[in-house]
């Protein structure tokens, strides 16, 4: 898959996170790591929301969250990818939004019980990054997030939202 098809999948990505409702303005983001070099990721924009993400403003960054190319601004919370990248090869997109009852959940701090069929999906456990409420915006809050999500599909964000990976984008 060559650049532009891999950007092509991240703005149907994007069209449909906005549309399943998970759209907050510009504040949510998503990624997806290149298969051409797993170095890589690009990434929807900083101050666009899910469904202006265009061939033009996707950025490309690497591992330490540093744009190597693209029209738009570097999202400051590059790090949640990057670092979950880094920890976890077998992940290959990255989803963080903020789910009005994923943050309420959040803020309580209980588990989320598989009692219906869209929680099966976390029935091996939804872990909590609760060392910050803040955005995650340094390498080390990044790292922090990574090894709160572990081996799992997501991890909630106290009193933010949630992030979730998958080995590709249809699956996160």
């Amino acid at each position: 898959m060559n650049l532009n098809e891999l950007k092509q999948r991240l703005i149907d990505a994007g069209h449909i996170l906005e549309n399943a409702g998970q759209g907050d303005l510009t504040r949510g983001h998503v990624s997806i790591r290149s298969p051409e070099d797993p170095s890589l990721f690009i990434m929807k924009p900083h101050s666009h929301g899910f469904d202006e993400i265009t061939l033009e403003n996707i950025v490309v960054c690497n591992l330490e969250g540093v744009k190597m190319e693209g029209g738009g601004r570097r999202h400051s919370e590059v790090f949640i990818h990057s670092e979950i990248y880094k920890a976890r090869p077998d992940v290959n997109s990255v989803i963080h939004t903020h789910p009005t009852y994923a943050v309420a959940l959040s803020a309580t701090g209980q588990a989320l019980e598989p009692i219906s069929q869209p929680a099966v999906a976390f029935a091996d456990g939804l872990p909590y990054f609760s060392r910050a409420i803040d955005l995650v915006r340094s390498q080390d809050l990044g790292a922090a997030v990574a090894s709160a999500l572990g081996q799992h599909k997501a991890v909630l964000l106290r009193n933010h939202g949630a992030a979730i990976v998958g080995a590709n984008v249809e699956e996160a």
